[in-house]
């Protein structure tokens, strides 16, 4: 009896260390993820990027710190972690291949913030559409026509072709 309770003993020593371990890096690298991701922000915003790309930017810097603090953490406890990488690159691939007009709208969004060819009330004829810009969204923009009809017209189609501007007045 004495014999299993050492042997217990000794396990719960060589690994509770680990796992107090891991959890020490989980917490510690979920709160610098956190911090990160507020710095990024405030970048951001220092530096006059749009508010929504701002927050975006914020969300992304921050799960992938934690994707790499979960990989540290389970490494510790002795998990091979070459597997969840290897998942995570095609899952990545998979997605990317999955939402390619989608993403190719969010970077045509992105472009369009940055440069900003036109702004919100402007009269405008892109992407087919003619009328007043109402939201410039990461994926589409709105613009309404003049009989009220509200089109919604994607990025990536705005910024594949031409964009008149009207002078306004």
């Amino acid at each position: 009896m004495q014999e299993q309770l050492d042997k217990i003993y000794g396990y719960l020593i060589q690994y509770g260390m680990n796992v107090v371990a891991a959890l020490l890096i989980f917490i510690i690298g979920k709160w610098a993820a956190g911090v990160a991701a507020r710095l990024f922000e405030a970048f951001l915003v220092r530096s006059k990027v749009e508010k929504t790309l701002a927050v975006f930017g914020k969300n992304i810097s921050y799960f992938t710190i934690l994707t790499f603090v979960v990989i540290a953490a389970l490494n510790k406890i002795g998990i091979e972690t070459n597997s969840f990488l290897a998942i995570i690159g095609a899952a990545g691939l998979a997605v990317g291949l999955a939402l390619q007009g989608s993403l190719s709208n969010f970077a045509a969004g992105v472009m369009m913030i940055i440069f900003q060819p036109f702004h919100l009330g402007d009269y405008i004829e892109a992407g087919g559409a003619e009328g007043v810009v109402s939201e410039i969204q990461i994926f589409s923009t709105i613009i309404m026509m003049k009989d009220n009809k509200k089109v919604i017209v994607p990025n990536a189609k705005i910024t594949g072709d031409k964009i008149v501007v009207h002078p306004k007045g």
